[in-house]
């Protein structure tokens, strides 16, 4: 019985410092409670690589990749992005987390059908900045690394994190081999919206009917289309719990969520990337707990 392989390493915490205004622990906590559940053995944790410079470079700037790599981007930059104060560590840790997605994506590209990275998502980075506690955008870097690969033609990111994904938007505005869906809440963070292909914005408290009633025709309708691989940014910042999220989701609508996405993914038969997107509730229990039923759900899609 084949496992789902998911990336994970200790500096998706520890590269970042404990006094930034990010919930850090989130990372370590998930992986510990991802050990303690998985029993059975459908979880395989695996450490990601660092990404290179070249392939940072299919989708980012060089200026912006080598003032970062080099520890001198300005204070402006580092205030947009941030995670602040930053420690030496946050640049293995970007390496890693965009090489865990990059894993991945080798992984769904070469006959499994779903991998994951214990983080990323990192979908309010642009070309030349950083925004949002994104440094790079990992969907936009596995997007340009599969489109030279055999087979992938056409790609679909579909982005359920609360937050539009303006920067994966605006990367891919014109680009018709990358589909880009934002589903978010409408007056929440960023406030100055870029254009997906396809963007929904949900009113202030929206909670599981409407939410899911509204996932159902957007999955229907992208049934029509042809694609060869799903980026899925599955942030679950829409849980009432979360302090910057808007929307009233309870962790059982979060749960219906990721279903529908699973069943819709084996419905069109291609390979899906999970990426974790957001999540800030308090308790950051809550956040820990829809992200465990995520990768459990996909663990048990894959086998």
């Amino acid at each position: 019985m084949a496992s789902f392989p998911l990336y994970y390493h200790p500096l998706y915490s520890d590269g970042l410092d404990r006094t930034a205004r990010f919930p850090v622990d989130r990372y370590r906590l998930l992986a510990q409670r991802l050990k303690k559940m998985d029993t059975s053995g459908q979880i395989t944790v695996k450490e990601p690589r660092l990404a290179t410079r070249e392939e940072i470079l299919l989708v980012h700037d060089e200026l912006y990749v080598e003032n970062f790599l080099n520890g001198s981007l300005g204070e402006k930059e580092v205030r947009r992005i941030g995670l602040r104060p930053w420690k030496k560590e946050i640049i293995p840790r970007t390496l890693r987390l965009v090489g865990g997605a990059l894993e991945g994506l080798d992984d769904v590209l070469t006959g499994i059908p779903l991998a994951g990275n214990m983080a990323g998502g990192t979908h309010h980075a642009f070309r030349r900045e950083g925004s949002g506690y994104c440094i790079f955008n990992d969907l936009a870097v596995c997007a340009e690394s599969a489109l030279v690969r055999p087979g992938i033609a056409r790609i679909l990111i579909l982005d359920l994190d609360v937050h539009q994904g303006d920067g994966t938007a605006e990367i891919f505005t014109g680009d018709k081999r990358v589909f880009t869906v934002s589903l978010h809440a409408e007056n929440n963070f960023p406030f100055r919206k870029k254009k997906s292909d396809l963007d929904i914005g949900f009113e202030n408290g929206t909670g599981d009917e409407e939410y899911l009633k509204v996932l159902d025709g957007v999955l229907d309708d992208l049934s029509s289309e042809n694609f060869d691989l799903v980026l899925f940014q599955a942030g679950v910042d829409g849980l009432e719990s979360d302090a910057l999220g808007l929307l009233t989701l309870s962790r059982e609508g979060m749960r219906e969520r990721n279903k529908k996405v699973f069943d819709w993914r084996r419905k069109i038969d291609r390979p899906l990337l999970v990426f974790m997107g957001g999540g800030y509730a308090k308790p950051i229990d809550d956040t820990v707990d829809a992200f465990c039923d995520l990768f459990v759900a996909a663990a048990k899609e894959s086998c």
